[in-house]
């Protein structure tokens, strides 16, 4: 997420009680000062376990570990987000059940929404945690591991901040009648490009529909930098091009993105990328794509990510700290400027860098993105900077949320005043009413990417090819149309395949393999992802807040190695979300005799 997902993506999941009726949030909030955690009973401390209901075979394992070394546990089970995140926002748990899906391939994009004070996503207010999450992002990969390694012992060993419970692994299934095996790519972190998806029978490419799914209808936004969650990553993704791509093993690419080639200069603060000339805006006339005839160029960069930077530049923008360390963004015309900087490592100049692999050299650079021409030579290069050395800024960039947007269209529309913006007036940019069927219905998107959303209702979203993106090339998009159904369960979305409804199935659980397995006529891909769930802790107002024996005696009461037998050992054993992606031998072991030690310790303090 920010797949984020939290849940693949990246949002922190808190759930709620299943003995009680849901509450109003003015009867939640009227909980949040409760003391949790007591002595009562014969010893026992009771927990208060947030989840939905998605995630109730974790929350029964967790809940029977913890019963076993002596908690009474209390559910909190509640069967959609918004229900959950009323009781979440409340502080209505003590420990909540929650997931994360590093989407960019770096670690610093597993640590720093999440743990750092001021976070997107961040419940916690560590110095000591800051300081190593500033630290590591600033080194390279060979400098980094034992930097993220003490970040983790300080978060789950000395201060016990979170559980870690599992890493999962990606998985889709596909029909290998229907869809080309050729075409469908599952990758670490980048979700699925639409692009490259193709029939077994060519001729449907213009007549037919290739059908995928997701479970939420509800589109958080449509504008790339005000989202970061299963319901839209998959979608802007395919709807907006970035500066650069990941291929599947998570490695920065300028293959299919905007960028025909990268470079970075020197001392990691200076990045050049030089612009292709063969992609245009799509727009919606009639709910079909048609070719707006304005070219995805320069201004159009630059003006996506300063925006992107901005906490002020949108209202709720959720993806800022994801671009804090870009310091600025600008258009090069000085030819020479190129030839004079050097590549980090001493490798030749940046301009040597750029050219690299082209069918004409760079003769000149042009502000003006209607005069680039790139088989004259013709180029434009953007020139990011950032705030200080941080090579992991490229695999933000490679985010949805670095997508670029029509800088002349974004404008048109966002003509409110930002610290005025009044929800039920202002009409924002991607926002998913104007493409809803019904009275709110007025399409206004501008798509730089392969696909644009053509119109969606409560069943389904219709794509429709970008007529203007890269044509002719390896990277034109195959399929003219690409439907997304929302279907919300599992079992209903594994019937849709089987059954023919749907074509792909993206992120099938675990607990549905074999089934897929078992069907002659469906494929089922996977690889380990960088999703990782664990518990997170309340820190306010509950006991665990201000009792680390109490968080330690949680920690320790948890065994993953009976979580990783449940699911058939089709989990992986986690210790952060850093774990997928930096190899620091930390691990987490069940241990009964501290549990009792840190629990005595708690019981103690509160009789002083």
């Amino acid at each position: 997420m920010k797949k984020r997902a939290l849940i693949t993506l990246g949002l922190a999941l808190s759930l709620t009680m299943s003995a009680c009726s849901v509450q109003t949030e003015s009867e939640a909030v009227g909980d949040n000062t409760a003391p949790s955690p007591a002595p009562q009973g014969q010893g026992g401390i009771t927990i208060e376990l947030l989840g939905q209901s998605s995630g109730e075979s974790d929350l029964n394992i967790i809940r029977d570990q913890l019963t076993k070394n002596g908690f009474n546990v209390k559910l909190n089970l509640q069967p959609d987000y918004g229900s959950f995140k009323t009781q979440e926002d409340a502080g209505n748990y003590d420990i909540s059940l929650s997931s994360w899906t590093t989407v960019t391939g770096n670690p610093d994009y597993a640590v720093r929404s999440l743990f750092k004070t001021g976070g997107d996503y961040s419940k916690l207010a560590d110095p000591e945690i800051d300081k190593l999450i500033d630290e590591a992002a600033t080194q390279t990969p060979d400098q980094f591991s034992e930097t993220y390694k003490k970040f983790e012992q300080r978060l789950v060993t000395d201060k016990a901040y979170i559980v870690p419970l599992y890493n999962s692994l990606k998985s889709q299934a596909f029909n290998k009648e229907v869809v080309d095996e050729k075409s469908i790519r599952l990758s670490k972190s980048r979700s699925l490009p639409w692009e490259e998806l193709d029939f077994v029978d060519k001729s449907k490419r213009a007549s037919a529909p290739l059908i995928l799914q997701q479970a939420s209808s509800t589109l958080t936004s449509l504008d790339p930098i005000k989202g970061n969650d299963g319901s839209i990553n998959m979608l802007n993704t395919n709807m907006y091009v970035r500066l650069v791509n990941l291929t599947d093993d998570d490695v920065i690419t300028s293959k299919g993105s905007l960028s025909l080639n990268h470079s970075i200069a020197d001392g990691n603060s200076e990045y050049y990328f030089l612009l292709r000339d063969d992609i245009h805006f799509a727009k919606v006339e009639n709910k079909a794509a048609v070719d707006s005839g304005e070219r995805v160029g320069a201004e159009d960069v630059v003006f996506s990510l300063l925006r992107a930077k901005d906490k002020n530049s949108v209202p709720d923008h959720r993806t800022y700290t994801l671009h804090e360390h870009i310091k600025n963004a600008e258009i090069v015309t000085d030819l020479q400027a190129l030839e004079a900087v050097k590549q980090v490592g001493g490798n030749g100049t940046v301009k040597e860098a750029l050219e690299k692999g082209l069918n004409a050299k760079i003769a000149a650079l042009v502000a003006d993105k209607n005069q680039a021409n790139n088989k004259e030579g013709k180029y434009q290069v953007v020139k990011l900077t950032t705030t200080e050395p941080f090579p992991q800024v490229l695999n933000y960039l490679a985010h949805q949320s670095g997508g670029i947007v029509s800088k002349q269209q974004v404008e048109k529309i966002n003509t409110y005043d930002v610290a005025t913006f009044d929800k039920n007036k202002d009409i924002p940019y991607g926002d998913q009413n104007t493409v809803t069927e019904g009275d709110k219905y007025n399409n206004t998107l501008y798509a730089s990417g392969p696909y644009i959303l053509a119109y969606k209702n409560d069943y389904e979203g219709v794509f429709y090819k970008n007529p203007g993106y890269m044509k002719g090339t390896e990277h034109e998009p195959r399929v003219s149309q690409i439907t997304v159904r929302f279907i919300k369960d599992a079992d209903s979305s594994l019937s849709a395949l089987r059954s023919g409804e749907i074509h792909v199935y993206y992120g099938v659980p675990e607990t549905k393999y074999d089934i897929v397995k078992g069907e002659s006529k469906l494929k089922l891909q996977t690889l380990p992802s960088n999703g990782v769930t664990y518990l997170l802790f309340n820190t306010k107002n509950r006991e665990v807040a201000k009792s680390e024996d109490l968080r330690k005696a949680v920690l320790y009461s948890i065994n993953q190695d009976e979580i990783l037998q449940f699911y058939k050992n089709n989990k992986l054993k986690a210790f952060t979300t850093v774990s997928p992606l930096v190899k620091t031998g930390n691990e987490l072991k069940a241990d009964p005799t501290k549990v009792k030690e840190y629990l005595t310790k708690y019981i103690e303090s509160v009789k002083k």
